[in-house]
């Protein structure tokens, strides 16, 4: 028996002779038994071939009584095939550990093959591989291991090609059932389906998509295993009280702090869920607060954890960022737009704007639908109630905060005042310098940010050196919008000319934007020297 990390999360439940390819597909879910679509009746599909024909796979979650696994951010799992007669491939069971500070997606796997597929000692299907053992102890104890969960899936595959014999596309048809196992059960069921392209163009996909629709499947991505989790939270005990740290100490601080961001977190989550207004903006933003603690103070804090939170929340960001970038771009350009002059309007401008980012944002859409709904989100905010229950504070984060935190706010700043340095030099020698300004725009956030965490400690210093920042960021905001801008009008544009179209407004747009970023260059040198004063800074100096 071998472990081996894996850089991808496996599907969830083996299947044989099925490779799941997590690149370019398409995904469904709907209600359960919805039906195999009609596909011989699709134009240019010459022949349906069977793969394989309802194979089953089953992977069950294991944990003690108390779930004090899954409390950790945990997953252990077996992972359970039947043997493939077709191919010989033998009966295999393998288990899977997930541990909350590891890599996003990477596990360790340890397989067993034989026959009946039990455990390695005596017999037991759920005695834990040697190799886990010692990862598992602090947090097992000695309780007893059980299955607590069990996605079942049963799937088919299906091969699609057309009179040549290409492949056009493959459809996985999945029957999932999801169930709680223990003193109550819960059980929920549903279809899902991926379509994984080949040489089919989009005549062929666009009909797939809608053979698949008149089944009753939306667009969707797949969620057994972060809905076993969720029907798993619901029956786990409550969560431990937080820590909070010495009173009066710089770990105090820092922990009350990320304690109602990661409140905020959940609401702003409850509130992207209801589609209220903004609300992917305001999560965006909370997780930016929180990674800029964690990345001013991480002096604070030992281990990895601090550092893989400050990965896992950069990546939400990233993930959230189209679906606002987008909107924010649409409003401004509708009122640009709509501020012209009508002899400057020429073609069907507007119509042109909807149609760009509405296909923008249905994409992006889907995108934080699949981020909120994934098993990855899941397990960051696991990690971080976890981070708040037991933190790995450091000696220094016992020390009183205002002695300990002005300093780590400096070096924040001075990073700052380095790269507004490097962009205002650039600018003055004649260059643009749109990356070195957004540079200096994140630092910016960072630093006020991690001026918030400081002021209960500080005081009113840290509360008016925070406003005067913002007079810097709002110049530097507006000034990446403006470059951002130029750069969808002048695709546009293009677009307009290479359809038969007149472009002639987006260019007076892109010059318009073009103007409005100079303008900001000549003003933001008086808008940094007027911000970033020396008696402004004293209190990080203490």
């Amino acid at each position: 028996m071998n472990a081996d990390p894996a850089s991808t999360s496996t599907p969830p439940a083996a299947t044989p002779g099925v490779r799941d390819h997590p690149g370019d597909r398409l995904t469904y879910r709907g209600p359960a038994h919805t039906g195999a679509p009609r596909l011989a009746a699709l134009s240019g599909v010459d022949d349906v071939r069977t793969v394989t024909g309802s194979e089953v796979g089953e992977q069950e979650r294991v944990d003690t009584e108390d779930l004090r696994l899954f409390g950790a951010g945990i997953e252990l799992l077996v992972e359970r095939a039947a043997p493939d007669r077709a191919s010989a491939v033998p009966a295999c069971t393998v288990w899977v550990l997930r541990l909350p500070d590891g890599d996003p997606g990477a596990e360790l796997r340890a397989s067993v093959s034989g026959g009946d597929g039990e455990g390695p000692a005596g017999g037991d299907p759920y005695a834990v591989p040697p190799e886990f053992e010692a990862l598992l102890r602090r947090v097992r104890g000695d309780a007893v291991l059980r299955p607590v969960g069990r996605v079942r899936v049963v799937r088919s595959v299906m091969s699609l090609h057309d009179d040549a014999g290409r492949e056009l596309a493959v459809l996985q048809h999945d029957e999932v059932g999801v169930s709680t196992l223990g003193a109550s059960t819960t059980t929920e069921s549903w279809s899902e389906a991926v379509v994984r392209p080949g040489t089919a163009g989009p005549a062929v996909l666009e009909q797939l998509d809608a053979a698949l629709r008149e089944t009753g499947l939306v667009r969707g991505p797949g969620r057994a295993g972060a809905r076993l989790g969720a029907l798993l939270a619901e029956v786990a005990p409550d969560e431990p009280p937080r820590h909070r740290g010495r009173r009066g100490s710089a770990g105090r601080v820092l922990l009350d702090y990320l304690g109602r961001q990661v409140d905020t977190l959940a609401e702003r989550d409850g509130d992207l869920r209801a589609d209220r207004p903004d609300a992917v903006h305001q999560m965006r933003v909370t997780a930016r607060r929180l990674r800029s603690a964690l990345r001013t103070y991480g002096g604070l804090l030992e281990g990895p954890r601090p550092g893989h939170l400050v990965a896992e929340l950069r990546w939400l960001g990233r993930e959230l960022a189209g679906e606002r970038d987008a909107e924010v771009q649409e409003e401004r350009l509708d009122a640009q737009l709509a501020a012209l002059e009508p002899e400057l309007v020429l073609g069907p401008v507007q119509a042109a704007l909807t149609r760009h980012f509405a296909r923008t944002r249905a994409g992006t859409g889907a995108v934080v639908r699949e981020v909120v709904d994934g098993e990855r989100y899941a397990a960051l905010q696991k990690a971080l109630r976890r981070l708040l229950a037991d933190p790995p504070l450091s000696a220094r984060a016992d020390e009183p905060a205002e002695a300990v935190l002005p300093g780590m706010v400096g070096k924040t700043a001075r990073k700052l005042e380095r790269r507004m340095q490097r962009a205002l030099a650039a600018l003055e020698a004649g260059e643009q310098a749109p990356t070195s300004l957004h540079d200096a725009r994140k630092t910016g956030k960072q630093l006020r940010y991690a001026t918030e965490v400081a002021a209960p400690a500080v005081g009113s210093d840290a509360r008016r050196f925070a406003k005067r920042l913002k007079s810097v960021q709002r110049v530097l905001g507006d000034h990446q919008d403006a470059v951002v801008a130029r750069e969808t009008l002048r695709a546009l544009g293009a677009r307009a000319g290479a359809e038969g179209g007149n472009g002639f407004t987006f260019g007076v747009l892109h010059g318009r934007a073009t103007a409005t970023m100079l303008d900001l260059e000549r003003r933001l040198p008086a808008v940094w020297e007027d911000a970033w004063t020396r008696k402004a800074r004293t209190w990080m100096r203490r």
